[in-house]
């Protein structure tokens, strides 16, 4: 897992790939929590991840941070 992309995610930045739909954040109530979930959410489905899974899914995807076409520049 990448620490600073486990940093990003916790600190509400959303990385996605608007021209696939794909995008993965940390939703505001999973800050302080001790093992927070992630959100991976596409066209098809939206499913909860860890955070590690969450960061080896951005990475694998080569997601960038983006603007969500619901919460903007940051999940909080």
């Amino acid at each position: 897992m990448s620490q600073i992309t486990a940093s990003h995610l916790q600190a509400g930045i959303i990385f996605g790939d608007r021209l696939a739909g794909e995008y993965v954040y940390m939703p505001a109530g999973e800050v302080g929590v001790s093992e927070p979930l992630c959100v991976f959410e596409n066209s098809k489905e939206r499913r909860d991840l860890s955070l590690a899974a969450a960061a080896a899914l951005v990475q694998k995807l080569s997601l960038r941070p983006v603007r969500h076409p619901r919460f903007g520049l940051r999940s909080y």
